[in-house]
């Protein structure tokens, strides 16, 4: 991971009159339609993403709750059912065009059960429907098959039947003929992939004697037996679901006069203790009787309604169960997953209030001191590659410094002019050192070299500094230990929604973050926007690294294994200009998560180093790994199960606990505002921000992810600038000198 990237100087290369040479070709080339493939790191995450949505909807599919049939019995028919179905026995046969009813023999017994398999009562029928060598019939749905297959091969493997009951339990009567087709196949798809085995067998949800079927059933049961199902209802009802008692059951599962009958139970739907004890003394009491407990195609001395599957409908079936199956694990996987970002997301919520507070309050105390005052000039390092749209403001801002600056703008071979609009300003103290395009790392190199002072500030050519900044950038140097400070880098651009969006972010999620970091001594990162360090710190590291992407987080990394101390100055503000479009602040995160993956890999020696330079890699490492790569990956895990328990519930209490983690959120970002003096007006897009940002920071963090995992490199990508920030106080005329006051105005946006 932590291999040397390529710089950003390939992206430049051939330049100027040799490509003028074969102009009319390359307009060809240009004007062809070009096919754009999608990036496969950026696929990758896109796919991995609809795949655990996937998965998640089928778990929640199959895992819709069954309810028991307990519908109360409506009256009789009218004459449009046949009086012989009326009048007749509980199984009826509609196949091929027949209207029959089938009756069961004196003293043969059908035992059925309904809404299984279920894993924890389903083996205790089964147990008890051995000890006494009797067979049932299971009318099993699809939803419960899918999640439980090893308890439909058994009931199989053990002799018994099994039946539809649709996958998962709608009224028929309210169906279209595709939605019952739907059901049925995907009933027989489950049992097939459990069992091997179709079946002909078929009970309706909510289904009750014969004698109730009604004008609306009625049509339904035709065109089911027409598909080739049997259709078999009941004679005799425990109601077991209401739970009446063992006695209650038995007296109701009962048939008089020694007649035979089809008994109506459940293995599932709820607690079905007294069921299974009341079948323990049912069984050998009718036994003993001379009752037969057989299969309901034994009963009717009829083939069998099982028929083995081969060949593709069997790996169909195999197929979906394996699919439920890991959508189940998945689910369960992401549920952990889900309790350890609510872990992290609380205690960094915590740390952070209760640290940032801590920490503001020492910092603005009167008496507060970092040492003697630091009045000494500094200098001030610009690299800029092709910033001609900012590097007017940026050098115009500094030349309102309270402090005594040299400013050393590094042009990092840009192709614009930014050299010479720095060099036509004429501006005192300002320098402009030119190199070939190598990297920002480098020209930092570069411009330390060419520095007159012993504190080097280092800012983007994007960014303005207010009067102030670097006064109280440079005041922590009064403290020896302090080797680095990072600055209060604010979003200069806000008044787009992206932009508002980046403004919380700042204020919240790196500014508070950054006092939580200072008061553990383990600052993770000097933005580049705004940092200063100490000139020998940054000697004794070897200055500026370009091994990975994040050059701002190695460093600092890299100087609290030194030992040195890095703090957070909140009242040193730099004023950048944030990504205005999508793409590009996808590539800009996308290049600071990979490289921040860099730096972590690279310093993961920390972890076990001794003495105070460990301390960053006993607290910082592990928290920079925890809350900056682990917990924005999960984080989106909230408003999928969002998702989730809007469809399929509990929906109350997942819109209250949604907004309880937002209402937190709130909370945080309310009190990172008034810490910083920010207007809470921009607040009214984190809600959006909750839903649509987090989900794009995720995307990118995976791709960062796979893109680490599979070797791969990212190449440094420019962003293109607008210069829509401007100093503060207004653009500064060219002959006002270094230390002359401005206002303490901010800038436009």
């Amino acid at each position: 991971m932590a291999s040397r990237t390529r710089r950003r100087g390939a992206e430049h290369g051939a330049r100027g009159g040799s490509s003028r040479r074969h102009a009319p070709e390359h307009r060809a080339r240009a004007a062809a339609p070009r096919r754009r493939r999608v990036p496969m790191r950026l696929l990758l995450p896109c796919l991995v993403l609809v795949a655990l949505m996937a998965m998640l909807m089928l778990r929640g599919y199959v895992h819709s709750e069954i309810l028991a049939d307990h519908r109360v019995r409506p009256a009789a028919a009218s004459d449009k059912v046949p009086e012989k179905i009326l009048e007749g026995g509980p199984v009826i046969d509609t196949r091929g065009g027949r209207t029959e009813s089938l009756s069961l023999s004196d003293h043969r017994l059908v035992l059925t059960f309904d809404d299984g398999p279920d894993p924890e009562w389903t083996p205790k029928v089964l147990d008890v429907l051995k000890k006494h060598n009797a067979h049932a019939v299971f009318f099993v749905t699809g939803t419960m098959t899918s999640r439980h297959p090893d308890l439909v091969k058994r009931m199989v493997d053990e002799g018994h039947e099994v039946g539809l009951h649709t996958f998962n339990h709608p009224d028929l009567s309210y169906q279209s003929k595709k939605r019952i087709d739907w059901e049925l196949s995907q009933n027989q798809l489950a049992i097939t992939g459990a069992a091997g085995i179709r079946t002909s067998l078929f009970r309706p949800p909510y289904s009750s004697f014969a004698d109730a079927m009604d004008n609306e059933s009625w049509p339904i049961t035709r065109y089911i037996g027409q598909r080739g199902y049997l259709t078999v209802v009941n004679n005799t009802d425990s109601e077991d679901w209401q739970r009446p008692g063992v006695d209650e059951i038995i007296r109701r599962a009962t048939p008089k006069g020694g007649k035979g009958a089809i008994v109506l139970m459940h293995d599932s739907g709820g607690d079905r203790s007294q069921t299974v004890e009341a079948l323990d003394r049912f069984l050998p009491d009718l036994q003993a009787e001379g009752y037969k407990f057989e299969n309901l195609t034994e009963a009717l001395d009829a083939p069998s309604a099982h028929s083995q599957v081969t060949g593709a409908d069997l790996w169909k079936g195999k197929a979906w169960v394996f699919l439920v199956r890991a959508s189940d694990n998945i689910t369960s996987v992401l549920v952990v997953g889900l309790a350890v970002i609510g872990f992290l997301v609380i205690s960094r919520f915590v740390l952070m209030l209760l640290l940032s507070g801590i920490h503001a309050r020492r910092v603005r105390r009167k008496n507060f001191r970092w040492g003697p005052p630091v009045t000494e000039p500094v200098s001030v390092l610009v690299p800029a590659y092709n910033e001609a749209k900012c590097i007017e403001n940026t050098v115009r801002s500094l030349m309102a410094s309270e402090h005594p600056i040299e400013v050393i703008v590094v042009d990092d071979g840009s192709s614009d002019g930014t050299a010479r609009i720095v060099e036509a300003m004429g501006l005192p103290n300002v320098r402009v050192v030119r190199q070939l395009n190598a990297g920002k790392p480098a020209a930092l190199n570069r411009g330390l070299a060419n520095a007159s002072y012993d504190i080097i500030v280092m800012m983007d050519g994007d960014t303005v500094f207010e009067p102030a900044t670097v006064r109280e950038l440079v005041q922590p140097f009064g403290d020896p230990r302090v080797g680095a400070v990072a600055g209060n880098a604010k979003v200069g651009n806000r008044d787009s929604l992206i932009g508002a969006w980046q403004h919380i972010e700042y204020v919240m999620g790196f500014n508070l973050d950054r006092r939580m970091y200072d008061m553990l001594r383990c600052m993770p990162t000097i933005p580049g926007a705004v940092g200063a360090f100490r000139r020998a710190a940054l000697e004794r590291v070897g200055g500026m690294s370009d091994d990975t992407l994040a050059e701002d987080t190695d460093i600092t990394m890299a100087m609290h294994r030194d030992g040195w101390r890095v703090v957070y100055a909140e009242n040193a503000r730099a004023w950048t200009e944030a990504p205005e479009s999508v793409q590009q602040l996808w590539s800009q995160r996308y290049r600071w998560s990979y490289g921040t993956m860099q730096a972590i890999w690279k310093h993961r020696r920390a972890l076990v180093e001794k003495g105070p330079s460990g301390r960053f890699g006993r607290v910082g490492l592990p928290l920079v790994s925890l809350f900056m790569v682990l917990a924005p990956l999960l984080a989106p895990l909230i408003d999928v199960f969002l998702i989730y328990g809007l469809i399929f519930g509990p929906t109350q209490k997942t819109v209250v606990a949604w907004l309880g983690v937002l209402a937190i959120q709130l909370v945080c970002a309310a009190y990172a505002f008034r810490l910083d003096k920010e207007r809470m007006t921009h607040l009214i897009s984190l809600p959006l921000q909750q839903i649509l940002y987090r989900q794009l920071m995720y995307v990118v963090l995976l791709q960062s992810w796979i893109t680490a995992l599979t070797g791969g490199r990212l190449r440094w990508q420019k962003l293109r600038r607008t210069g829509v920030v401007e100093a503060p106080g207004g653009p500064v005329p060219s002959q006002r000198s270094a230390g002359t006051r401005d206002g303490d105005r901010r800038p436009v946006g």
